[in-house]
């Protein structure tokens, strides 16, 4: 991946804060009239290099945070600092080593991506030359678009140009405010390439998104956000292994006549939601992993298949939520 890295004139360099802290929050709070919460007295903090996400559903006070940590909105009370600066006393001074991709972002319909980035490098006061706007365009595989109208531009290509803007700067704090929201899931997994090659030269990344698959692939650290509080933090393993109850025996094949038999068995199970062909089986202490198996195993359900699998985050979240989310959208 090709990113821009010739524009040292700018303030700051990435040199020791991309090795330490890139993000401080401490007790953060931004109330709007009459009571409403938005964000609720959180604190975290940011090491270079790592792609943090912050999960939550709709209003969950994600996207005000990110807008308060880009300089946007001020705070009611709490104190911030990116990139080592006061963001109520110098973000001018880093504004420049830091990019945006907005929530639901469209980039400048009547230009051509070549246009579009190089008039968005003229808003930071940059020359930025063919040659330059060429690797932006290669580093987001748009290549064989980039002389195509913007407004024709498929709804991926659309974020990738948008990211494209987002690193005309060569940000070392990028932040991506839902970036694959109402994308198909091959615009979703390619995105997350891309994200993944950012971060691999460096870049720190602030993720928000509301699909739990995705902050559980693509994040060294994710928090959970709920009412403008965060309720959990961690890597999404301790997270897994700190609020998720079982592990889940999967019995592949099994249908609804192997469930209908575990019950007869007084096994707890039910139909796996993305493959209502397989039957999942928690088994919440280690010690009884063994003896359900051999129960499994020696039942007469026909099965093509049996194994094991851990909890995911989105056990997690609807064990401390009680609720599953659908884009955004929390569920009873």
């Amino acid at each position: 991946m090709a990113i821009l890295n010739n524009h040292d004139d700018f303030e700051g360099s990435r040199g020791d804060t991309m090795a330490g802290v890139v993000v401080e929050v401490e007790n953060l709070v931004k109330h709007y009239p009459p009571d409403v919460k938005a964000v609720d007295d959180i604190s975290f903090e940011i090491g270079g290099g790592q792609i943090f996400s912050m999960l939550g559903p709709n209003g969950a006070g994600k996207t005000t945070t990110v807008e308060i940590l880009e300089g946007l909105r001020n705070p009611t009370s709490g104190n911030a600092r990116v990139l080592g600066t006061d963001i109520l006393k110098g973000y001018s001074k880093i504004r420049r080593r830091v990019g945006t991709l907005p929530q639901n972002f469209e980039p400048f319909d009547l230009l051509k991506p070549i246009e579009a980035i190089t008039y968005w490098a003229s808003l930071y006061d940059m020359k930025i030359s063919k040659k330059e706007v060429d690797h932006l365009i290669d580093s987001v595989n748009l290549t064989d678009r980039k002389n195509m109208m913007s407004k024709k531009l498929s709804g991926g290509e659309k974020r990738k140009l948008g990211i494209a803007l987002s690193l005309v700067n060569n940000p070392e704090l990028l932040f991506l405010d839902e970036p694959t929201t109402g994308l198909d899931p091959k615009a979703r997994r390619d995105l997350w390439n891309l994200i993944n090659e950012i971060r691999d030269k460096g870049t720190t990344i602030f993720l928000t998104t509301h699909y739990l698959d995705e902050a559980e692939k693509l994040s060294n650290d994710v928090a959970i956000m709920h009412k403008g509080k965060i309720i959990a933090q961690g890597r999404p393993d301790e997270l897994v292994e700190k609020y998720g109850e079982s592990t889940i025996i999967v019995l592949e094949g099994a249908g609804k006549l192997g469930l209908a038999k575990l019950k007869q068995m007084n096994i707890k199970a039910s139909i796996d939601e993305l493959d209502e062909r397989n039957v999942l089986v928690p088994v919440k202490k280690h010690s009884e992993m063994k003896n359900m198996m051999a129960n499994l195993t020696n039942s007469d359900i026909v099965i093509e298949d049996i194994y094991t699998k851990r909890e995911s985050l989105e056990d997690v979240f609807l064990n401390l939520i009680g609720k599953k989310m659908e884009n955004g959208v929390l569920k009873e």
